[in-house]
This record gives structure tokens, sequence and C-alpha cells, in this order.
């Protein structure tokens, strides 16, 4: 049987889940949590690109429910490097599972993009939550 955990527990043990996933973490507003990571980057001297993994998770205390949400967010400035991206995905609803590379004269890197929510997800069942995910929305 899953440990009922408080929303404080949880939110302390979702922040731990995502620093050790490598992002950066931030509270929001009231039981709310946001994190962050470069997952991709690249630049050399006309431009560059980045992409960026950004999350967020609201906890409704009286449903028992972790709201999450999640976006990949890329942006270049000037000439981007030329770079080879290889993208092997599936997308069931908002779900998006897989993993992209992009290799570049000035950097790449490597994005798993159900890596982060379903260590979200695990952790607030084993709290005895339900997790939700939000799709549409931005975190």
């Amino acid at each position: 049987m899953a440990d009922m955990l408080s929303a404080q527990d949880l939110l302390a043990a979702l922040r731990k889940q995502a620093a050790i996933l490598g992002l950066s973490v931030r509270d929001g507003a009231d039981r709310e949590l946001r994190g962050e990571v470069e997952s991709i980057g690249a630049k050399w001297w006309l431009g560059g690109r980045k992409v960026n993994y950004r999350m967020a998770c609201r906890l409704a205390e009286a449903e028992r429910t972790l709201y999450f949400r999640e976006a990949v967010v890329e942006k270049s400035w000037g000439i981007p490097p030329p770079t080879l991206t290889v993208e092997k995905t599936t997308v069931s609803g908002w779900q998006r599972s897989g993993e992209r590379t992009d290799v570049s004269l000035g950097g790449g890197g490597k994005l798993d993009y159900a890596r982060v929510r379903e260590a979200m997800e695990r952790a607030a069942v084993a709290a005895g939550w339900t997790f939700h995910l939000e799709g549409g929305r931005m975190p």
C-alpha cells in the first residue's frame, strides 16, 4: 500500500526528484513547483539554438491530485549552426514519449520527453496521490 504523504512532504519529494533529474527547481504559487533544464544547446559565431524542457506541477490537497504540465521550448537567434536532429517519438493524447538527439557543429544534446513526467508520476502514486497530466497549457 502506498504511503499517504502530506502536500508538503510530496512537494519536498518532488523537489528532490527534479533536482536529481537535473532540473533547476523553484517554488511557484500556492503548492506549485516549477522546473527547467537546457537539454540541447548549440552556438557558433553567427548565432545559436537551445532547447529547454519546462515543467510545472500543482497540488490540490482536497482531491489529493497532482496536476502536471510540461513543454519543450526551442529558441534560436542569429543564424543557428547546421544541426542534424534524430527524433523517435510516440504521441498518445497529450503525452509524448521518446527521445530527440541533436548533433551540431557548436554542440548538441539529448532530450527524453517522458523521463521527468514518469518520475513525477511514480513519486505521486507512491505517495498515495492521483497524477493528472494537463495538456494544452504551458508550465
